[in-house]
Formats: C-alpha cells, sequence, structure tokens
C-alpha cells in the first residue's frame, strides 16, 4: 500500500502556529501588523510541517515575482566568447547568492523588433532589472526612466537622468593606455574602437584622441570594430592598409587587441619591436602571445556593485543616486 504524501496548507501553519489564517499569511509574506511573537510561533510551524509556499498565489499577495532580469542585449554566440559578458552573468548569479531571487537572462534574438525587451520589462513578469552592454537602439533607457521597474545599468546609460550605473572610467582608461604608447615613443597611434552606438567605445575613442592631440599626434588613423576578435582583426587590416606607417596601437577590448595580433603577426610586423599594442579589459590578456598589455576594467566589483544597489532598491532603501565609478589601471604585459 502506497502512503500518499499530504502537503501541508497556508491552513495548517495558521492552526499550528495559533494565529488566524490572515495573520500566517502576513507573516509568511513579509506583511507588517505581525507581532515578533506571531512570527517566531509561524517560522517555527512552518519548519516543523515542512511548508513551501506556493509562489503563484504568493505574487498575487505581494506582487513580487522573486526573480529579477539580467538583460545583454547581445546574440547569444557573444555570451560565449566574450568573457567580459560571462563575467557579468556570472557576478550577478553570485551575487544572488543567499537571497530567494531567481536570476532570468534575457539576450537579443536575430531580427527581433526594437523595445522588445523593454516592454517584456515592463510587463510584471521580473521585481528589478540590471542591464549590461546596451546600445542606444535598445529603447531600454526611456522605458525604465518612464517606468516603475527598478533597474541598474553596467556602463553608462546615453542619457543617465533619473537613472542609476556603475561604470568604470573609460577615457580615463584610454588615456592611460594611449599615454604609454606616447611614452614609448610611438607617433603613429591607431585606435581600434568600439560600436558607435555604446557609451564605452565612444568614451575609450575620446580618451585616446584627446591624448594624442596634446602630444601633437595625428588622430585620422582609426578603424571601428565591434568588441570581437574579428571586429579587430578586421579593423587592423584597415588601418594597416590606409596607414602602413603605423607604430602604435590602443584597441577598445582585449578580444580586439586578440585580433589585430594575429594580423600584425601574419603582416610580418612584431609587437612590440615594430608595432606596440594596448589592449582594455585585462579579461584573458595573459593568454596572447606576446601577454597583453592592457588597462584594467575591475568587472567583479562593477557587477557587484550593481547587483547590490538593485537589492536595496528592491529592499525599499535610499539609494544614492549619483552613478559608481571605477578607476582604471594599467597592467603590466609584453606588447607595449
Amino acid at each position: 500500500m502506497v502512503t500518499k504524501h499530504i502537503v501541508p496548507t497556508l491552513d495548517d501553519v495558521a492552526r499550528a502556529a495559533g494565529v488566524s489564517r490572515s495573520t500566517a499569511s502576513r507573516a509568511i509574506n513579509g506583511g507588517d501588523r505581525v507581532s515578533p511573537e506571531a512570527q517566531q510561533a509561524v517560522d517555527a510551524a512552518i519548519l516543523r510541517l515542512g511548508y513551501a509556499p506556493n509562489r503563484a498565489a504568493r505574487s498575487l499577495v505581494t506582487r513580487r515575482t522573486d526573480s529579477i532580469a539580467l538583460v545583454v542585449p547581445e546574440p547569444d554566440a557573444r555570451i560565449l566568447t566574450d568573457p567580459f559578458l560571462a563575467g557579468v552573468v556570472r557576478g550577478v548569479s553570485e551575487g544572488l547568492g543567499g537571497t530567494d531571487l531567481q536570476l532570468v537572462l534575457l539576450l537579443a534574438r536575430q531580427g527581433e523588433r526594437p523595445g522588445h525587451i523593454a516592454r517584456y520589462l515592463n510587463s510584471g513578469h521580473v521585481d528589478g532589472v540590471i542591464i549590461a552592454s546596451h546600445h542606444k537602439d535598445d529603447r531600454l533607457e526611456p522605458e525604465l526612466r518612464s517606468g516603475t521597474l527598478p533597474g541598474v545599468f553596467v556602463g553608462r546609460p546615453f542619457d543617465s537622468a533619473g537613472l542609476h550605473y556603475v561604470d568604470v572610467d573609460n577615457a580615463a582608461g584610454a588615456r592611460v593606455a594611449t599615454q604609454r604608447l606616447v611614452d614609448r615613443g610611438c607617433r603613429r597611434v591607431a585606435a581600434l574602437t568600439g560600436p558607435q552606438d555604446m557609451t564605452a567605445a565612444l568614451d575609450r575613442y575620446e580618451g585616446w584622441r584627446r591624448t594624442l592631440s596634446r602630444a601633437g599626434l595625428p588622430t585620422d588613423a582609426v578603424a571601428t570594430g565591434d568588441f570581437t576578435v574579428e571586429g579587430g582583426a578586421a579593423a587592423m587590416e584597415r588601418v594597416l592598409a590606409e596607414h602602413p606607417d603605423v607604430d602604435g596601437v590602443f584597441a577598445a577590448s582585449d578580444l580586439m587587441a586578440s585580433g589585430a595580433l594575429q594580423v600584425l603577426r601574419a603582416h610580418g610586423r612584431s609587437v612590440p619591436d615594430d608595432v606596440a599594442i594596448v589592449g582594455f579589459d585585462a579579461l584573458g590578456a595573459e593568454r596572447t602571445t606576446p601577454r597583453l598589455t592592457t588597462v584594467l576594467q575591475p568587472v567583479v566589483e562593477m557587477v557587484a556593485a550593481a547587483t547590490s544597489t538593485l537589492l536595496d532598491m528592491l529592499a525599499g532603501d535610499d539609494v544614492h543616486p549619483e552613478p559608481r565609478i571605477f578607476v582604471p589601471r594599467l597592467v603590466e604585459g609584453e606588447s607595449a
């Protein structure tokens, strides 16, 4: 004979705790007007009975889904190959450790209509959102600004008014990288930039341009990429075709720098003797040959700060509106 397992109900918890059903419900769902004694009795009854709240019913009471979204408006292949994006996913997941919140990962899909993700977020599917690697046309900034969903950006929004974000000082990092090349004696320093619809790429380009301008050096050796190895290789090919006298390269990401190294090697250019190169991110730079000189972007700390800020917002705490900006630093390698 098979004994049927009886699942305890809210009524069972209320009876075991010696409180009303409504008091038990408020105690379970974190409501107010529950005495410490009643809360303790309900908590003890839950442990004794092995009661598990019905999440759907709980959501009706609290209007919470117990989940947050991590939005990465990039193709899913980028998540597997880009160490920055992989670090963001891992960092948010770890930041939610010790909470009951589930992580929902939202990626861009090919052919997806602009604003699709933004509409999903504002439809009550999640309690909050962290957004990384966003582009200007994603429509995420105006949607979050006009809605009520708590959210934090990893990376400066184009229009940051009314939005919370964390970032590294991208312009300062580019200045450090470019100055290293100038101090080395490079006189034709190229920039392999990222997508021009992302603030990180624009800020890194501007840091490169201003540093060369102050040094009295030309700023016309520029090729746009997409923060990938392939994009860096293609950009390096264009630079060599248009500026064969290039002797220094600032790549806006380590992946782009890796692609540039491959191209320089194929063209018989020695690094750093013929062409010196500095990357940006310090994620996997030690795996290149030669080991890449790069600028540290503290992804772990940035994502931890973003996750902590969002958790404070969900808890109803006062969150300071000023962004958290991290200071970059040069990581020594052998390429510059």
